[in-house]
Parts: structure tokens; C-alpha cells; sequence
């Protein structure tokens, strides 16, 4: 360990708990180390005062405060433009297609762990490290590095990072995987930094106040074109005002008397349709996926078992998964799952060991 003592060590700072921890942690192992914050929005500031997210101006304050406690150089990177073009614009896009993405994950996949990380290694840095509860693990039983879930299964977030890649586990860092979270707010306290008692994020980082129908809106009001809502049979129940407003699995907003209660059971964008049902049609067994990332190096030309999950906070279900050629793949599940969305992504494991993921194209029953 004494040669990786001298290694240099950029972690991303967001201005949270979790990455303060995790530099000082860093710092305490011996590496140099040094913390940049992402500039990659910018909210009005009365957005900013009532937002729980990491608001651009106030996690780059806290973050650089947590720094100089550390006695650890902060930088500043300006992202806003990669961050717009590859996140919020896709964002946008994938909603007015009828789908719900996760802008987390592809934040994750574009920015951080590549246009960060390649800005990082011109700093010189050796290892790019995160405030992330999950953990990077060499298998040298494989020569692979694993990525697996943190040890707070309820503040796991190993979902969010499937899309790694093996040069990217080699070169990251992630010591807040191996703690419980009421461990990080101790350990913060203890050391007396000033963020240990910072509330966590709970919204999309760029989107005030979780309004997606207000944001999205603003970007692109020409989405938001009026369409019949229907039922399986393609009678017309209702109007609506504009497919933006719904999800797979949504029952609220939309104003249609019934006897029972009715669900979102399909979005057709072309026709900007919604099409409900009863809850019973919410449960599909055969998810089909692309943009398929095996980042355990898994061989799937077999079908394979494993426990996959359709959301962040869905809970893990056995399924048999199979190669569809190119990047695509299938999961049958072993019971139905219930609001399968396209857009969202579907990871699934081995244990506590991510195989891998890919973004939800459909479900069939």
C-alpha cells in the first residue's frame, strides 16, 4: 500500500454528507487528495432556497467549505453545456416519446464518470472517488472488478452506476459503500464538518420542486398537445392535456368518472393516446431491454438466472435472462411485475454483485 500512498486522488464533491465523508476518509488512507464540485445548472434563486436537491450554488459553497476544513484544494468545473446536451435535452426527449427516464444513471454514464473523469486525469489524478453507497471490488479469481451494492441496503445505489464500464471501476473509488448512513453523519460530526447535518437530495437535481409537468413545459410547450384517453378497447373515456403528464402505473389526473379505479396501462406517442385499465393489466412477466451493459463481464448466451429490479426502489424478483443479440436483452420474470415503464432501466444481480442493466424498450404479459 505504501506506493498507492503517493497516488492522487480527485473526488467529486457535491456538497452533500456522503462525498465530505468520503474525502476525508481518502485523505485519512493516505492518498493526495483534492475535491472538484460540478457546475452543471443553475436555478433561480428562489428555486434554489426551497429545492432539497444539490442546488448549483449552494453544494459548491458547502462543498468548498468542506474542503477547506480538510485543508484539500476545490476546483470548480463548468459542465453546464455537456450536462444540457446529453442529460436535460434527452430528459425532454424521452418524455415527449411517451417514456420516463432516469436522468440520474445517464448523468453517471456521460458526466461524471466520463467528461469529469477525463477533466480529472488532465489534473493528473490517478483514481476519480464518490460519495456513491455501493462498492468497487477486484475479483482475482476473474481478474474483473466488481461493482457491488453499499452496505446500507436502504441507501444502496449501485442501481444508478450498471453502466460502468471495467477501465472506470479499475480507476474509481468508492469507501462509502463499506459504511451504514448513520455511520457517514456520525463519522461528519466527528471531525466537525459543517454538512453533517445536510438534508439529502430527494428530487431530479435540475427540476424545481419535482414539477416535471412545470419544467418540461418551459423546455418544450409544443409537447404538450391534447389526446383521448381510452380504454383497452379503444373507447374514448376522457381528454387529456398532453402525454408529459403520465406514467405507466400513474392513477391520478385524469378526471374520468368511473366504478373502479383505472391505471395508465400504455402511452402511444404518435397518436398521443392513453390508454387505462384496471390494476390487473399493470403486470407484464417479459421486459425487454437495449443499450445492455454487462459490467461483470457475464456470459449471457446462455440464459441466466438472477434477481432483477425495474426501478430504483423496486424490490428485487427473480427472472431468466437472455441474449437478444447486438445490445439487447430479456427478462422473464417468475411472477408478473407490476408498472413496468419504459424508459426507466432494469438492473439485475447476483447477490450483492451487479451483472449488469439496460433501458426498458417494453413489457409484454
Amino acid at each position: 500500500m505504501d506506493n498507492m500512498k503517493k497516488k492522487k486522488v480527485m473526488v467529486a464533491m457535491s456538497g452533500g454528507v456522503d462525498s465530505a465523508v468520503a474525502a476525508a476518509l481518502i485523505k485519512e488512507q493516505g492518498f493526495e487528495v483534492e475535491g472538484v464540485t460540478m457546475d452543471i445548472f443553475s436555478l433561480q434563486k428562489q428555486d434554489c432556497d426551497n429545492n432539497r436537491s444539490c442546488c448549483g450554488r449552494g453544494a459548491i459553497a458547502d462543498a468548498n467549505r468542506v474542503a477547506a476544513q480538510l485543508g484539500i484544494p476545490h476546483y470548480v468545473v463548468n459542465l453546464r453545456k455537456p450536462f444540457q446536451d446529453r442529460v436535460v435535452e434527452n430528459f425532454c426527449a424521452e418524455y415527449a416519446s411517451g417514456k420516463t427516464p432516469n436522468p440520474c444513471i445517464r448523468c453517471n454514464q456521460y458526466i461524471k464518470f466520463d467528461v469529469l473523469w477525463k477533466w480529472a486525469e488532465k489534473t493528473g489524478a490517478d483514481y476519480l472517488a464518490t460519495g456513491h453507497h455501493a462498492r468497487v471490488k477486484h475479483d482475482e479469481s476473474t481478474g474483473k472488478f466488481q461493482l457491488r451494492k453499499g452496505k446500507d441496503s436502504r441507501k444502496d445505489q449501485s442501481y444508478f452506476l450498471y453502466t460502468m464500464t471495467q477501465e472506470q471501476l479499475s480507476r474509481t473509488l468508492m469507501p462509502i459503500g463499506h459504511f451504514k448512513k448513520k455511520e457517514i453523519r456520525d463519522k461528519a460530526e466527528r471531525i466537525g464538518l459543517a454538512v453533517h447535518k445536510r438534508p439529502e437530495s430527494q428530487e431530479i437535481c435540475f427540476v424545481p420542486d419535482d414539477d416535471y409537468s412545470r419544467f418540461l413545459r418551459e423546455k418544450m410547450p409544443e409537447a404538450f398537445k391534447p389526446g383521448s384517453i381510452v380504454d383497452g378497447n379503444g373507447r374514448i373515456l376522457g381528454q387529456h392535456k398532453g402525454i408529459l403528464h403520465f406514467t405507466i402505473g400513474q392513477r391520478r389526473g385524469m378526471r374520468i368518472a368511473a366504478s373502479h379505479p383505472l391505471y395508465v396501462c400504455e402511452i402511444h406517442p404518435a397518436s398521443r393516446t392513453i390508454v387505462v385499465g384496471s390494476d390487473e393489466y399493470l403486470y407484464k412477466k417479459k421486459v425487454f431491454l437495449s443499450h445492455l451493459n454487462l459490467i461483470s463481464g457475464v456470459d449471457i448466451s446462455i440464459p441466466t438466472t438472477v434477481m432483477a429490479k425495474i426501478r430504483y426502489k423496486h424490490r428485487e424478483a427473480r427472472a431468466r435472462l437472455l441474449s437478444l443479440g447486438g445490445n439487447k436483452a430479456q427478462l422473464d420474470f417468475a411472477t408478473p411485475q407490476r408498472a413496468v415503464t419504459p424508459g426507466q432501466s432494469a438492473v439485475f444481480y447476483n447477490e450483492d454483485v451487479v451483472l449488469g442493466g439496460g433501458i426498458i424498450e417494453k413489457a409484454d404479459a
